[in-house]
């Protein structure tokens, strides 16, 4: 009886370790990951809620150009990492804008915005 029990512990043993093995090669949980297509509707739609709140809470005038690059973290929602090319009408800048967002409670935030070193 000692002997049946000791083999399908093990074989359970090693199923976890060969699992728990491939999970840490796929993706580091709570990780940056790239965003594929920065022009997909759905990032632009991120980029332009990220220019629009700045331009509200410093009275700037930004448009949106351009999103440069950009990355998700999953986390209790998903967090938006974009560098943006905006316009204030007489010049271009890059900023970087982290963007929080809850789709399933229509909740956004803007967590920071800031300006990059050309």
């Amino acid at each position: 009886m000692k002997i049946p029990c000791l083999i399908i512990f093990s074989i359970a043993l090693l199923s976890l370790l060969l699992l728990s093995d491939a999970a840490r090669s796929d993706a580091l949980v709570g990780g940056w990951s790239p965003i594929k297509d920065v022009k997909a509707p759905h990032v632009v739609e991120i980029a332009n809620y990220a220019v629009t709140e700045y331009d509200k809470r410093s009275g700037a005038k930004l448009k949106l150009l351009n999103v440069v690059k950009g990355e998700t973290q999953v986390v209790s929602g998903t967090n938006y990492r974009l560098i943006l090319e905006t316009t204030n009408d007489s010049a271009t800048k890059n900023y970087q804008a982290l963007v929080w967002e809850k789709p399933w409670l229509h909740f956004r935030n803007l967590t920071s915005f800031e300006p990059l070193l050309t």
